[in-house]
């Protein structure tokens, strides 16, 4: 297991589901949330700045600029500030006000593209003022240490909690497919360790801009994710997301983001069929204190969901 102690990356906790999960079936949910600026994506900006420096591209007072859709330009706005970089983020203008806010916070220059085209046309700008500025560009899309860190982290982490509840095996690995890097990453060490294990990918349908996770269907593929690794893709839709995510407050006292909510909704679908004895793991990526601007949580079904549609939610 690499160690990126040095950035303040430490195990985080898994929890079983105990209200949510069907009879007979066990689900297990890893709490990204308790990383340092609050996300999974803390071990992938840890893991692209280790490798970079380690290579020498990296050397204080250099620039750096990243596409994210929040997550991973805070973790990397954290990182540069301790590191001595300078950083620029390109996020959709459609993100949460905190989101923003704890960019700044952290000293970043926050550079925005164009809501309406989601990650991908964050993609897009950052790759172009990269090469018109001049800066380096980690590129968690593209950069092999974001599934590398999940293989060597957060795949083995489960494998070693799991044993430690005298759980010798997980059936299925459930995650929201975003940069791939987690589906990737955990889902490739998990099958070396169980082979019969399936891989799940939440997807949203093409067109619907959902809790920051990706449509492949909309012609984007992440270079870090490998279609391999995975037996099988679930479409999730905002609304049952964001119903999924309030169920995870009511039933389980876990106030988590969006994507959690849709991480949990293709994990209680493919646990409805699953027999008696099986065991489910899946990521829940951050908490919910970084949306709670979107009004997501609170009041009728349908204004979340209506003020929520066109929004980039991770």
């Amino acid at each position: 297991m690499i160690d990126l102690t040095e950035f303040g990356i430490r195990e985080t906790p898994l929890i079983e589901l105990t209200r949510l999960s069907p009879t007979g079936v066990r689900i297990f949910a890893k709490c990204e949330w308790h990383l340092p600026t609050g996300s999974v994506k803390d071990r992938v900006a840890a893991a692209m700045v280790a490798a970079a420096e380690t290579r020498g591209l990296l050397r204080p007072g250099d620039r750096l600029i990243e596409p994210s859709s929040g997550n991973t330009g805070i973790a990397l706005a954290r990182i540069a500030r301790m590191r001595g970089y300078r950083l620029a983020v390109v996020v959709p203008d459609n993100v949460s006000a905190e989101r923003i806010e704890l960019l700044e916070a952290f000293g970043a220059e926050v550079r925005f593209s164009p809501g309406a085209e989601g990650s991908n046309g964050a993609v897009t700008l950052a790759e172009r003022l990269a090469r018109d500025e001049g800066h380096l560009m980690l590129h968690q899309y593209e950069n092999p240490a974001n599934p590398e860190v999940h293989a060597a982290t957060t795949g083995p982490e489960i494998v070693t909690q799991l044993a430690a509840m005298g759980i010798d095996r997980a059936d299925v690995f459930v995650a929201c497919l975003g940069t791939g890097g987690t589906l990737t990453g955990v889902g490739a060490h998990l099958k070396e360790v169980w082979p019969d294990l399936k891989v799940i990918a939440a997807e949203p349908p093409a067109g619907e801009t959902i809790a920051g996770l990706r449509s492949l269907a909309e012609g984007y593929i992440p270079p870090v994710f490998d279609p391999a690794v995975v037996d099988r893709k679930l479409l999730v839709r905002l609304r049952p997301s964001i119903e999924t995510t309030r169920l995870l407050l009511d039933a389980e006292g876990l106030f988590v983001g969006p994507s959690s909510g849709a991480a949990v909704y293709a994990a209680l679908r493919i646990a409805g069929d699953l027999p008696p004895g099986s065991v489910l793991v899946t990521v829940l990526p951050d908490a919910g204190w970084k949306y709670l601007s979107t009004g997501i949580y609170t009041g009728s079904l349908d204004l979340a969901e209506e003020k929520a549609v066109g929004s980039t939610l991770w």
